[in-house]
């Protein structure tokens, strides 16, 4: 498609790829992006709150894996949906500030942080209002508003929704490492939303509207594990469960205190742990269903724990009555 991709034009595009990639087509995924291991491993660190010294806690979470960062061009992806002066929706900025510097002192070239929030069209007052602003100036550290940022098109690896291909930010799509850097949070519409979910925020809101309607009306779950099976970079995962948020997540809901992040590069297998964390049942989740087929493990027996015993950090997470059959009590 020659000429600037407008939203415009963009959905008139898709409505007939859509069609076309849909046809006589089942869901599945390309052999190449099969990256199902037999075991992973994931670590629970301790962080009694946000005045600890964070760095510190995510270099040893970091160090626990081996994550290619010398000379390389790292992007965070944090979690930024709406002004939150109680720091309970948000990635809260002392997390980010400790990846900055944790994956700086690991010898990382660049560290960008970069998000495109499906809420707000304003991103400069979201950052700001968020304290996000102040942090990163403080750092040096750049951020970019993946809502505007210039796109790609990349034909999609796996076949859970009809899309067939999406326009993906140059930011991501040039990142030689993604860490999703989600909260710890329930979810009106997918039960939980963590560093699987956190990837719907890489999809441009000028092309696919707010709150990324595209993506919805291809189905929430689907398109979670379409844009993570897409992603040409090795992706990495933080979690802010520090004060997670629990009921009418992921904006309407309650703090919780867990005084933990968690740590992996096999994101599957983080979120399956993370959801543990909430006492919710992991395989009951439809996204961490389709992915654990090929994308990584959710089964507790195939999830090596590192750090802090997760049945000492167990907290029982309110669930809106739609998805209390996901509380489980037992791993």
């Amino acid at each position: 498609m020659s000429g600037p991709m407008t939203r415009r034009r963009f959905l008139g595009a898709t409505a007939a790829a859509s069609a076309a990639a849909g046809c006589g087509r089942t869901p599945g995924w390309d052999r190449a992006v099969y990256r199902k291991a037999e075991r992973s491993r994931v670590a629970i660190l301790p962080a009694r709150d946000y005045a600890v010294p964070l760095t510190d806690v995510v270099l040893q979470g970091i160090r626990q894996f081996r994550v290619p960062v010398v000379g390389r061009k790292i992007v965070l992806k944090p979690n930024l949906v709406e002004f939150d002066p109680a720091g309970v929706i948000n990635t809260h900025p002392a997390v980010i500030a400790a990846a900055v510097e944790a994956f700086r002192r690991l010898g990382a070239r660049e560290v960008v942080v970069a998000e495109g929030p499906g809420h707000r069209r304003d991103t400069e007052h979201l950052v700001a209002a968020s304290g996000l602003y102040r942090t990163l100036t403080d750092l040096g550290a750049r951020y970019v508003d993946l809502n505007h940022d210039d796109v790609r098109e990349v034909t999609l690896r796996s076949r859970f929704t009809k899309l067939g291909r999406l326009h993906l930010p140059e930011t991501i799509l040039g990142a030689d490492l993604i860490v999703s850097m989600p909260k710890l949070k329930t979810h009106h519409w997918a039960g939980v939303t963590l560093s699987l979910k956190n990837m719907f925020g890489i999809v441009p809101g000028m092309i696919y509207g707010w709150p990324k309607n595209v993506l919805h009306w291809a189905g929430i779950h689907e398109s979670v594990v379409d844009i993570n099976s897409s992603l040409p970079a090795p992706q990495f995962a933080i979690v802010d469960g520090i004060v997670g948020m629990e009921g009418n997540g992921p904006i309407q809901g309650d703090p919780k205190p867990c005084g933990v992040l968690v740590f992996g590069d096999d994101l599957v297998a983080v979120d399956a742990t993370a959801a543990r964390l909430m006492s919710i049942e992991p395989r009951k989740i439809k996204y961490l269903e389709h992915a654990a087929k090929f994308l990584g493990n959710v089964e507790y027996e195939q999830i090596a724990q590192i750090g802090e015993s997760l049945e000492s950090l167990r907290k029982e997470f309110r669930v809106i009555q739609l998805f209390e059959g996901m509380r489980v009590a037992g791993g």
